[in-house]
Formats: C-alpha cells, structure tokens, sequence
C-alpha cells in the first residue's frame, strides 16, 4: 500500500514537473522526468489545440534476407498504412493502436531525426527502433518467410484546402506534389513470418 502510494506521487510530482513552464526545479531534474515521461506517459495539449494533418502518408515495409548463397533476397513493399485502415473501416470501436501506433511514431521519428535519417539523441534511437519494431511486427503477422533487414517508404500525398463558395482563397498557395522518401535499411532480430 506504502509502496503503490509513493510511486503514485511521484508519477505525479515527475508529469507535474514535465508539463509545467520552465523552472529550476524541472530544469535541473529534466533528465530524470524524461526519462519516466517518454515514452508511456507523454504530456501533449493536442486534445485542446489540434494539429490536424495536412497530409496523408501511405508506410510501406520491404524486408531483405540473406540466402545461404550469400546473396540479397529483397521482398516486394508491403502497405503498413492499408492494414490499420483496414482495420479501422466499418469497425464501430477501432482500437488506439489501429488508429495511432503507425501514425504517431512516424510523427516522433520526424520530429528527432529531421530529414537526414541520423538520430542524434537517446530519445531519437529509442524512436527508431520502435518505428522499426512495429513495421517488423506487422510485416512478419502477415507474409510468410525470414528476414533480417527492413526498409521503410513514405509517400506523403498533400491534402487539399477545402475550396471555398467563391473559389480558391486569395494568396492560397498551391498543395506541394506527392514526395518519397525512403529510410536506410535497419537490422532487425530475425523474424519468422507468417
């Protein structure tokens, strides 16, 4: 009981000191509050001031293996994205994960590694390799075989501003084209799937 109620008050002095403003206090302990707050307990205004997406980005896994005559063995892409949308369409209570796993990693893989793919912090490798684990998991639940490497592809597809009664907005700028991008193959345990 002692125990349940101590770590209860410390969960809350840390989230307290991880959302509140900039103070000494939480500037000197900053190491140990992230360290209890990412990734499980992350605090974000999102729900009070939405971000909504002006894109929509299709992850796409291909996996490779080595053959025991040493040579590459690459798979065709496999659509992460289609499986959570399916997974989603027509389901009235759609899990969390369905909807947000994917999403919200490759969200927090962009916002530690930039556009140069480098992770530059503990939280930027953490990020990694969850991307890369739940890609794993997803492609090894659905395809049959081993693999050792995986490589990640995102098409990012612009959404359009909604057009308005009397035509496009004034100074509205035009929606930038579809763009690719395509991760470096990373390591995984082998996987087994199917």
């Amino acid at each position: 009981m002692i125990l349940c109620l101590a770590t209860a008050l410390v969960h809350v002095l840390l989230v307290f000191l991880h959302v509140a403003p900039p103070n000494p206090v939480s500037r000197q302990y900053s190491r140990q509050v992230n360290a209890w707050v990412f990734p499980l307990f992350e605090q974000n205004w999102r729900l009070f001031a939405p971000d909504p997406e002006s894109v929509n980005r299709q992850i796409s896994a291909r996996t490779m293996r080595t053959a025991p005559d040493g040579t590459a063995q690459v798979s065709g892409w496999f659509d992460l994205t289609a499986v959570d949308t399916a997974a989603v369409k027509h389901n009235p209570f759609p899990s969390h994960t369905a909807q947000n796993m994917l999403r919200r990693a490759w969200t927090s893989y962009l916002e530690t590694h930039g556009g140069d793919d480098q992770p530059r912090s503990q939280r930027a490798r953490m990020i990694q390799q969850y991307l890369r684990n739940i890609a794993a998991d997803r492609v090894a639940a659905h395809r049959h075989g081993t693999f050792d490497f995986i490589q990640l592809r995102v098409i990012s597809l612009p959404i359009a501003a909604p057009a308005t009664a009397g035509g496009p907005r004034p100074g509205a700028a035009a929606p930038k084209p579809a763009g690719t991008r395509y991760l470096p193959w990373w390591k995984v345990a082998p996987h087994a799937a199917g």
